[in-house]
């Protein structure tokens, strides 16, 4: 049987008597499926199940894991954001680590070689900017191009209570933005891997391969599936809380929470609080008034050449208990910290820099944002009420798209 956009065990909807599974604590559902594979696994320190890591588990379950594939920040979790990682093995299991973030950004056919099924299983926060998402695209076009299974374990998406933000333009796709969704896209990765294979959105090798399997539900063919493993008592309405921390610059709820609407700052001159103790938290610069909160970015693991290195800033501190910071977002990008500080800079013309490149379509900010209005609407005075309604009508176009691919009870 060909198992295409397939997801494993249905759910019952949570009570607050049930705690939430991820799909890599459900073993015994997609252990049989493994026997006697050769498995690839794409995995970060937040593939977890329990307190263990998901290599070392399956390692101890007696499955015969070949590859480790390794995303942003690597296997382990130490690189810097950006930081180009080699090849290596790794040291606690011998297992031949292979970095796919850089030159490499997928699996190739000498990787397909060696292993019978790759197992994608990374903790996402729900933001486009975040680039496990890019990364997942990326592993899907190649896994399908070369007709090998490929098997999701699910996990609960924090920022998945709710839809917001700017739709992507296409023109400004990048790696920190890949597909025509909002910056809050409001999905776990399973539901979002089942959009972008289903709306076809991946190469078109990758797509063909897709609709092949799809009209060949009957085919004898059991070489090829795609497989979702859902998470259980999960719905879009649960605050989850991350057990371990999804990157080494998102150390605890109150960044998660944040970084929708405080990421923003890495497309202009200001810190958006790297090299600090709570990233995407503090925000601010040494021009700013010095009545505001003063910190100094340093050197840390994880941001060891951050914004504003070893500078005095001045800024604001938006942190707080996790009950204060979701108040603060209140299921939404929250725009008026960005304006705050853009109308308190001195140098309008420095607040949104210039690209080394010289290029306009190659501005940060415009990458994030997913187009070029967002800073032409601050820069213009637009009021945040304003800004958020110039989103509405792509934003219901992709709510539209969205519930198409839900594989839990939605927050509506």
């Amino acid at each position: 049987m060909v198992l295409l956009g397939f997801s494993l065990c249905l759910s019952p909807l949570r009570t607050q008597a049930q705690a939430i599974t991820p799909g890599a604590e459900r073993m015994s559902v997609y252990l049989p499926l493994l026997k006697g594979k050769r498995i690839g696994i794409y995995a970060n320190p937040t593939s977890t199940v329990g307190g263990t890591h998901l290599v070392d588990t399956l390692l101890q379950s007696g499955v015969h894991v070949k590859l480790i594939f390794g995303p942003e920040h690597g296997f382990r979790g130490t690189a810097d954001a950006g930081e180009d990682l080699a090849t290596y093995t790794d040291k606690r299991t011998g297992i031949p680590v292979v970095s796919l973030y850089g030159p490499k950004s997928a699996p190739d056919s000498n990787d397909f070689k060696a292993i019978d099924i790759i197992i994608f299983d990374i903790q996402d926060v729900g933001t486009r900017f975040y680039t496990f998402i890019s990364s997942l695209q990326k592993c899907m076009e190649a896994a399908f191009a070369a007709g090998k299974p490929m098997m999701i374990l699910d996990r609960p998406n924090p920022n998945g209570f709710y839809v917001d933000g700017p739709v992507l333009e296409t023109k400004y796709r990048s790696f920190v933005g890949m597909q025509p969704v909002p910056v809050v896209y409001g999905m776990t990765i399973g539901e979002y891997a089942m959009m972008i294979a289903g709306e076809r959105w991946l190469t078109p090798a990758a797509n063909a391969r897709y609709d092949y399997y799809r009209h060949a539900e009957n085919s004898k063919d059991t070489s090829f599936h795609f497989l979702v493993v859902k998470c259980a008592n999960y719905d879009h309405k649960s605050r989850y809380k991350l057990p371990v921390k999804p990157s080494p610059n998102l150390p605890d709820m109150a960044s998660v929470w944040l970084y929708p609407s405080t990421c923003f700052f890495e497309g202009t001159i200001l810190s958006e609080g790297r090299g600090t103790e709570r990233p995407f938290q503090i925000f601010g610069h040494p021009d700013l008034p010095k009545t505001l909160k003063p910190f100094t970015p340093i050197s840390r693991p994880g941001a060891k050449d951050p914004k504003l290195k070893d500078q005095l800033c001045y800024g604001w501190d938006i942190g707080g208990s996790d009950e204060t910071v979701l108040k603060k977002v209140d299921g939404r990008i929250q725009l008026h910290w960005l304006i705050d500080a853009y109308k308190l800079f001195p140098d309008k013309n420095a607040f949104f820099p210039q690209p080394k490149s010289g290029k306009y379509e190659d501005m940060w900010l415009h990458k994030l944002a997913g187009n070029d209005v967002l800073m032409k609407q601050i820069r213009d005075g637009v009021s945040e009420d304003e800004i958020r309604m110039s989103w509405q009508p792509e934003l219901q176009a992709f709510k539209a798209i969205r519930k198409k691919y839900l594989l839990y009870a939605d927050f509506e």
